[in-house]
């Protein structure tokens, strides 16, 4: 303002009163533009007043007025640009700044991206011209490929491919569709392929034109043959699963079943899709039905085990309503905090029925028992028979020859010896009376019979639960030696009867092994083996095993050896043993070979 007034008072000569304020115009414009409009208004008032002490009139007149009044409207017109100037300005200013704030994150974007992906591993991506030529080439193509950047940029695409035409083929599809992805082969530098999964994405500008094709390939060659791998494991578990005979059913901590075995659809009726995703009490007949998210929820909130692990037999029930028992034995897997649960089911519907089967052949083993028992009563009892008869018959004929002289003596010594007789009588009575109630008379008829398979089927019977015990079996039955003529269930009983002796012998020993022979014996007979691998039997005891009331068991009644003795030689065979101390005994029996 100083500078402008000094300024006006040199000018002041050449031009007196008619621009009294023309240079302080200049110097609203300059405030204006630098300090804003308020430092401009304040500088046109001094303005104004310094142009009223240069227009040198005594008195203020209208010309100095209008001076003023012009002055005054274009120091507003000054001010009002400027400001509008100084607003243009720091909007250039603001936008140059959001530019060049822009421009470094772009710049910082694009170098980010560009370290993502060329650190992005077995990932290859490039583009492509709208010719199918690389433009772009990333470290990850480099690795994939083996092609440099320098090599490959300019190149046409097709060189990663096997079949040349196939890019051309991806890439029409690719402008088509907008988008594609697949898997095919690729080809590296060195000339081998890999099986790839890839996309292709179309690019366009502004205008709709074609700029290129932006491609990410990646190597899928192990995953898929670890897919293949996992696939063919899989099929050969759910092969094998399907093959166990005991049926299978997999739930959750919930109680919804997760997987349904074939053998488990067999056993309850039900088909796996209306089954899966259920509750299993559906297979539970009540209560346990009621109670069994109960017990899992206890368990999963004690972690106390009380059947899993272990094998228990309950009753499950059918599709249709009915219900069976079943041997259940539980496994846990665990999948981070989430429980699986594992149930096999084995059917102890035919095991009832063996074991009834197996009870009303050893209701016939006592009968034989019976039989066999009094034969051995009679011969024993032979010679009381024989007493009261020989008495009777020795009494009657002594009555009898004092008949011939009757005297009053003859006549009481006949009464005695009469009533002598009568009793003698009672007595032989008596004993045929007790025979005739320890036995019921029956038949044994002899058929031409398959070895082989009479001892399959006693084998049935008499290890049931044998698995359970660790007792291995093993049969060598002879080819010479395959057709007996023999009572059917008596031989059975026999092997039934000497099976679980066998069975008894090893449950204390460490190594359980059943072995069952059959030989020839002779021309005529055939020899059956049973041995195990138990204690033995002390030598000093054999002679005695096989007397009627003799046993070496605490519980035994000493009758199974006497009558499997006893059936051996009725069948006109005969039965022995051979023990090793310490490591077992066999017992050997022949049988008429049929011819």
């Amino acid at each position: 303002m100083l500078f402008a007034a000094a300024l006006r008072a040199i000018m002041d000569p050449f031009i007196g009163e008619r621009a009294a304020y023309t240079p302080f115009t200049l110097v609203v414009l300059i405030t204006v533009l630098w300090c804003g409009p308020g430092a401009a208004i304040m500088a046109s008032i001094l303005s104004l007043g310094f142009g009223f002490l240069f227009a040198q009139s005594e008195s203020v007149g209208i010309g100095d007025f209008a001076q003023s009044v012009v002055f005054l409207v274009t120091a507003g017109g000054i001010i009002t640009v400027g400001e509008i100037a100084n607003t243009l300005r720091r909007e250039l200013m603001r936008s140059h700044q959001e530019a060049q704030r822009r421009a470094a994150q772009f710049a910082l974007a694009a170098e980010e991206l560009n370290l993502l992906i060329d650190g992005t591993p077995g990932l290859a991506i490039y583009m492509l011209d709208p010719y199918g030529r690389i433009m772009i080439w990333n470290k990850g193509a480099e690795r994939l490929s083996g092609w440099k950047e320098e090599e490959v940029l300019g190149t046409d695409a097709s060189i990663l491919y096997p079949a040349t035409d196939k890019c051309q083929v991806d890439l029409s599809l690719a402008r088509s569709e907008g988008r594609i992805e697949g898997e095919g082969l690729r080809r590296r530098k060195d000339g081998t392929t890999f099986l790839a999964s890839f996309s292709i994405t179309t690019l366009y500008d502004e205008q709709g034109k074609l700029r290129g094709f932006a491609k990410i390939v990646s190597d899928i060659t192990r995953r898929r043959a670890d897919e293949k791998a996992l696939l063919a494991r899989e099929s050969l578990l759910t092969s094998i699963l399907s093959t166990v005979p005991d049926a299978m059913v997999v739930i959750d901590a919930h109680g919804v079943v997760l997987s349904f075995s074939d053998a488990a659809q067999t056993l309850f009726g039900y088909d796996a899709c209306e089954v899966i995703g259920h509750n299993i009490s559906m297979l539970m007949p009540a209560p346990d039905s009621h109670r069994h998210d109960l017990y899992l929820r206890r368990y999963l909130e004690t972690g106390e085990k009380r059947i899993i692990g272990k094998g228990r037999v309950v009753f499950a029930q059918r599709k249709d309503g009915t219900t069976f028992p079943v041997t259940l034995s539980i496994g846990e897997a665990r999948d981070g905090e989430q429980h699986i649960f594992t149930g096999f089911l084995q059917d102890l519907t035919e095991r009832h029925q063996v074991q009834e089967r197996l009870e009303t052949l050893q209701s016939e083993l006592i009968h034989v028992a019976r039989i066999s028992a009094m034969g051995a009563m009679a011969s024993t009892l032979a010679h009381e028979l024989n007493q009261p008869i020989a008495a009777v018959v020795n009494y009657v004929q002594a009555a009898h020859n004092l008949m011939g002289g009757p005297q009053d003596w003859d006549l009481v010594a006949m009464r005695e010896a009469l009533d002598d007789a009568a009793r003698n009588a009672l007595r032989a009575g008596q004993i045929v009376r007790r025979l005739r109630a320890f036995v019921t008379l029956g038949t044994i008829e002899r058929t031409v019979e398959a070895l082989p398979a009479l001892i399959n089927e006693a084998c049935v019977l008499a290890l049931m639960g044998a698995r359970e015990q660790g007792i291995h079996t093993y049969f060598e039955l002879g080819p010479e030696a395959l057709a007996v003529l023999v009572d059917r269930i008596q031989i059975q009983q026999v092997m039934v009867n000497l099976i679980r002796n066998a069975c008894e012998a090893m449950t204390d020993s460490p190594e359980r092994r059943l072995r069952i022979e059959t030989h020839p014996y002779g021309t005529d007979f055939v020899r059956v083996t049973i041995s195990d691998s138990g204690t033995g039997v002390p030598t000093a005891t054999h002679d005695q095993l096989f007397k009627a009331f003799y046993s070496t068991k605490q519980e035994g009644m000493g009758l199974g050896l006497s009558i499997c003795r006893t059936i051996i030689e009725a069948h006109e065979g005969k039965i022995w043993l051979e023990t090793r101390e310490g490591r077992g005994t066999s017992f050997h029996f022949t049988l008429p070979r049929a011819k």
